[in-house]
């Protein structure tokens, strides 16, 4: 698949489940991924901060293996490199990774996307030609070390409008949040330990894109 075949793919998708191997209550990453996998999620995102290179890219060819059996899109967070050498669908790059246009030398196949904070930033990445972004976060969170406050449901509203390319939101995203933030627009929802930490992961995920098809 080339970059747009992939970014359309994106469009359609609903939960956008994000793994951390310290966030998947002492599981291994691979078997939190097949569970979600069979729970029906499209589309899966490896973080991992603490690891090797190599560790890294060994670990991102068996998610490559899953994600591929399953036709679920993988993205790399970070590491172009790293999704070049799996053949990943795209990498996840925040406001102090490599910018876009450098990683658009690396390959031009991956869709990337980019974190972003505010309208000045969403409209920045749209305009150097990002495949979609990410809005956040949006409530609190625990799985990452911020250096800004939630920016609230509200932000959603603020920013949309404005969006030519398809966007996600994510962080502190709850089950019970699901309704109030498709009603502002959010149709694509990223989320890490309300699935990863989930007891039934694969039960987890169904419910949650049950909540999407009756919003």
């Amino acid at each position: 698949m080339n970059r747009i075949e992939r970014t359309e793919l994106f469009r359609n998708i609903d939960i956008y489940p994000v793994i951390s191997s310290e966030f998947c209550a002492g599981r291994n990453p691979l078997d939190v991924l097949k569970a979600i996998a069979n729970g029906g999620a499209k589309i899966v995102q490896m973080r991992e901060k603490n690891t090797s290179d190599r560790n890294l890219f060994q670990l991102g060819e068996k998610f490559r293996e899953i994600t591929l059996q399953y036709k679920m899109l993988l993205i790399i967070d970070d590491r172009i490199d790293v999704a070049a050498a799996i053949n990943a669908d795209g990498v996840h790059l925040g406001q102090d990774d490599l910018p876009l246009e450098a990683a658009r030398t690396i390959s031009d196949d991956l869709m990337v996307g980019i974190s972003t904070h505010s309208l000045e930033e969403a409209l920045e990445a749209q305009s150097a030609g990002a495949d979609y972004i990410n809005i956040g976060p949006i409530f609190t969170t625990q799985t990452k070390k911020l250096s800004y406050p939630a920016l609230g449901p509200e932000t959603i509203s603020a920013i949309a409008p404005s969006l030519k390319i398809p966007f996600s939101i994510m962080s502190g995203i709850k089950a019970r949040h699901i309704s109030e933030l498709c009603k502002l627009s959010a149709p694509r929802i990223a989320m890490v330990t309300e699935i990863t930490e989930a007891g039934d992961i694969t039960a987890k995920v169904k419910e949650l894109r049950k909540l999407f098809l009756s919003k």
